[in-house]
């Protein structure tokens, strides 16, 4: 099952980038004309088993935002975020890229989200039945999302993906991905205490 998982997710990835490099490379360019800064942001973040990657998003804030203002928390009237970064924000747009970390097999297309790795904590602070969340690729979205996504504690997304993993399945899958769409463009969801 998880070998035919990785197959959907290459092959669709690989799809999708094809399909949608002539918006990504629309997007990299109206990013450098909007403000000063590399186009993408890289952060450190916990895969599968706790391994750390980098993950890749389009950058929506100012070169640094972390180490300013809020560090690693936003908010909707942030002002570190760009003109255009706010755009794909709302959008999710922003998230694009992490079809990159898909082929690469860093990431599923379906999973629980990976979280910086000190925060909300470090990967040997997470209790064994925490850490089944990495027991399986994080994902570009998941089972949290689709249930309050940034409006959960981090504590609530933990239980969400572990109820993931456990009940895990390509049909859950393919239902996540389709509710997913619907809440993309729910802006409540987007700004909250938690760091996605």
């Amino acid at each position: 099952m998880k070998l035919i998982k990785r197959i959907i997710d290459f092959v669709l990835s690989l799809i999708a980038l094809i399909i949608l490099s002539p918006i990504l490379l629309i997007i990299a360019i109206i990013i450098k004309l909007d403000s000063k800064g590399p186009v993408f942001f890289k952060q450190e973040r916990l895969g599968r088993n706790g391994e750390v990657f980098l993950i890749y998003k389009f950058r929506t804030m100012i070169p640094d935002a972390e180490k300013v203002g809020l560090g690693i928390y936003t908010s909707s009237s942030d002002p570190r975020i760009t003109k255009v970064g706010g755009f794909l924000r709302k959008t999710s747009l922003d998230e694009l890229p992490q079809l990159i970390n898909v082929l690469k097999g860093e990431m599923s297309l379906v999973g629980p989200r990976p979280p910086v790795p000190y925060h909300p904590y470090k990967y040997e602070d997470y209790s064994d039945e925490q850490k089944l969340r990495f027991t399986v690729p994080p994902g570009i979205t998941g089972y949290a999302q689709i249930n309050g996504r940034n409006t959960l504690t981090w504590d609530e997304r933990i239980e969400y993906d572990i109820e993931y993993v456990k009940n895990f399945s390509v049909l859950l899958d393919i239902k996540i991905m389709f509710k997913t769409i619907g809440y993309t463009f729910n802006k409540k969801a987007i700004y909250s205490k938690n760091k996605d």
